[in-house]
């Protein structure tokens, strides 16, 4: 069983940005220097994505997946699981989002990895924790 990773932010920004730029799946690839290519492949009624396809370069973590997002918890958090993979075996995830005040919000993110060849538990761990770190350092960019 894989460890799950989180960091969390303050970023210098409304709630309403933060959440616009993280719920625009498709635009990832345009912010998110660990996401080369981000394809929706269905949205729901309210144009929401709920499954679409990315080709990730995040260190030792490279692959297309294809993730299912959930939206039952929006806008506080964003959730999403793997439903294919060419690498990986499951790649979990989810940001919480609060607002602190008017001018800045808090994102939590979680993220679990696990691999379906040997990796050691520690460097699987540090490519999440690294992937993670950098994920909120460009949102925090994106918005602010």
């Amino acid at each position: 069983m894989s460890e799950k990773s989180v960091a969390t932010v303050i970023i210098d920004a409304p709630i309403s940005e933060v959440t616009k730029a993280l719920f625009e799946v498709g635009a990832y690839s345009e912010w998110l220097s660990s996401i080369k290519k981000s394809d929706v492949i269905a949205s729901d009624g309210e144009g929401r994505v709920l499954k679409a396809k990315l080709a990730i370069d995040a260190g030792m973590m490279k692959d297309r997946v294809t993730l299912d997002y959930d939206w039952s918890q929006a806008p506080a958090a964003l959730s999403f699981s793997m439903d294919e993979a060419d690498l990986l075996t499951q790649m979990d995830g989810t940001y919480t989002i609060k607002a602190i005040d008017e001018d800045s919000t808090q994102v939590t993110y979680e993220l679990t990895v696990a691999v379906g060849m040997p990796v050691p538990a520690m460097m699987i761990t540090k490519a999440q924790q690294q992937t993670i770190d950098a994920a909120l350092k460009e949102l925090a960019a994106r918005v602010s």
